[in-house]
């Protein structure tokens, strides 16, 4: 079926991971378990298939370098397991709107070596099927400029991040219109805070326990967490990881989950701890205290491989606006929230074809 041409927004630690990634697994055989993938062939479409095409950044230490040195260029700090060859993209220089919070600004030098470029000119010259966006959280306009940005160009969108973006109908809609496939919204891990926290409320309520209340608390040292230490633009990734928890419940409880705090020295390892408190047969009792330590940047990277095959089998089939199985699996606030084994099972069926979307 050819390659797919990606384009990214935000050449970040995540950005790094996902290239990388691409570059580790382009000669794994059709039938090899790769952790982290659900197929290695997904649909018609290897790992290696995956094409990279333009980045869009405005860190100036990004701007103008080829994106396999960019994705290694401070602040990034996402661990380093493979070497990438140069891809001969050149990170472009992007509008920078509200991308960068009080927090972020005086560790990213915006002195770029060019003028913002017209995001959709670019995406078109690069004949880019589609965009991922892996913008900081909280950039409200600017995930609605990409987003506008996609439609002008006829490029699929994927987005990683906290912004409401697939999940309103307004924008769903606007993607159907223009006969475009959309998945989002805030990209779940492979083992993360979020999937950990909501296999277990599920187990509890599976096996008859009345689940009291709960929180998450996640602490990390990379720009995201920096960044996050900003309130104010925490508001849409706290309804996202709460909404993903809360939805395996059947009522109201006491639940608060979010990031807590920026630790520089853990760089891009992430630590997040759970508690849960409910009550069994009898009344009796029971807690649940749970430390989970990943490195965040790789523990999303092959979910974002599916996601961007499964938007362009959507595109070769003539499929357009949210896809519900596919981001219900892969996002943590999709437009329709379903259990875990029920998401996966329906993107095993859009796969194969039994399922539109």
């Amino acid at each position: 079926m050819g390659k797919i041409r990606v384009a990214i927004a935000g050449v970040g630690n995540c950005a790094s991971s996902l290239v990388q990634g691409v570059e580790y697994y382009k000669n794994a055989r059709d039938d090899e378990f790769v952790p982290g993938l659900m197929h290695v062939r997904f649909g018609d479409y290897h790992i290696r298939d995956i094409k990279f095409v333009a980045a869009f950044d405005v860190n100036a230490n990004k701007v103008g370098r080829d994106l396999s040195e960019a994705i290694f260029a401070p602040p990034n700090c996402a661990i380093r397991f493979t070497d990438v060859p140069k891809l001969g993209v050149e990170v472009m220089e992007a509008p920078v709107l509200d991308g960068l919070g009080k927090y972020l600004k005086p560790t990213i030098p915006c002195n770029a070596k060019q003028d913002p470029v017209e995001v959709s000119e670019v995406l078109r010259e690069a004949k880019a099927d589609i965009l991922i966006s892996y913008l900081p959280v909280g950039s409200y306009e600017a995930s609605r400029y990409y987003a506008e940005e996609c439609i002008k160009a006829g490029c699929g969108f994927v987005n990683c991040i906290p912004e409401f973006i697939v999940s309103d109908k307004q924008w769903g809609r606007r993607f159907q219109d223009a006969g475009l496939p959309c998945a989002g919204d805030d990209i779940k891990s492979q083992v993360g805070a979020t999937i950990l926290h909501r296999t277990l409320v599920k187990l509890l309520i599976d096996r008859g326990v009345r689940v009291e209340e709960s929180y998450q608390l996640n602490i990390g040292g990379n720009t995201d967490f920096l960044n996050m230490l900003e309130e104010d633009r925490l508001s849409s990734k706290r309804v996202s990881k709460t909404e993903a928890v809360s939805s395996q419940i059947p009522y109201e409880i006491p639940l608060r989950i979010g990031p807590s705090d920026y630790v520089p020295f853990l760089k891009d390892n992430k630590v997040c701890y759970i508690f849960v408190r409910g009550r069994k047969f009898g009344d009796i009792p029971l807690t649940i205290d749970v430390k989970l330590s990943v490195e965040d940047s790789p523990n999303s990277a092959g979910v974002v491989i599916d996601a961007i095959r499964a938007v362009k089998i959507a595109m070769d089939r003539g499929i357009s606006g949210p896809l519900i199985g596919v981001s219900a699996y892969f996002f943590k606030h999709p437009p329709v929230q379903m259990p875990d084994e029920v998401a996966k099972q329906a993107v095993e069926e859009f796969i194969a074809g039994k399922r539109a979307r």
